[in-house]
């Protein structure tokens, strides 16, 4: 643990877990109401009956406060596949995005804009949301490598994570196109498998 997650976790630890989970219950509220922009310090203690001055102790800043309520509540997709070999490990991770994504969807539209303006929420759901799954996709692909299912200088390999994050993203611009619950899949087969070069 880094020193200053040690530091968050030490002044967190005044807070209890109930405590803490109704006021990420607060934010996630603000965040569906009205996006990234409504979620304030000053809002979530008035929610909450909470001082303004304790939310700052704790948490520091507000993108601090959004990223941990956020990964809190998110299911993580990736974590802790391994199904033996690397088609598998991939329609793994396709069933759970497929069968979780309307959950975390709404809240990480909410942030999404925000995401590019604010550089603060950006390196926060950067590090605490987004690399620990494009660590687990790329775990993927290393032990598909060392298995010898792909070759390590297979150019493909670099955008895998990206791909597959972003058709989780882009997928709700394109219902009409994207409308089925096995698109998923459908993408594993017969894009990213092909450009490994991994039989389907």
């Amino acid at each position: 643990m880094s020193t200053q997650a040690a530091t968050a976790a030490a002044r967190r630890s005044k807070i209890t877990p109930e405590r803490e989970t109704e006021l990420y219950e607060a934010v996630i509220e603000l965040l569906r109401e009205g996006g990234y922009d409504a979620v304030t310090m000053e809002g979530v203690a008035s929610r909450t009956k909470c001082g303004k001055a304790t939310l700052y102790r704790q948490w520091g800043t507000k993108a601090q406060l959004v990223t941990a309520a956020l990964d809190k509540r998110r299911c993580a997709f990736f974590t802790g596949i391994d199904t033996g070999t690397l088609a598998g490990d991939l329609r793994e991770a396709a069933r759970l995005a497929g069968s979780r994504r309307d959950r975390d969807a709404e809240l990480m539209e909410a942030v999404s804009q925000a995401y590019t303006q604010h550089p603060d929420l950006r390196e926060a759901l950067r590090e605490t949301v987004i690399n620990p799954e494009v660590a687990a996709l790329d775990e993927m692909l290393r032990r598909a490598v060392e298995r010898g299912e792909i070759d390590v200088d297979n150019p493909a390999i670099g955008f895998v994570a990206p791909c597959f994050l972003g058709m989780l993203r882009i997928e709700r611009l394109f219902e009409e196109r994207f409308a089925d619950a096995a698109t998923m899949r459908v993408f594993v087969d017969s894009v990213l498998l092909p450009a490994l070069r991994v039989a389907v």
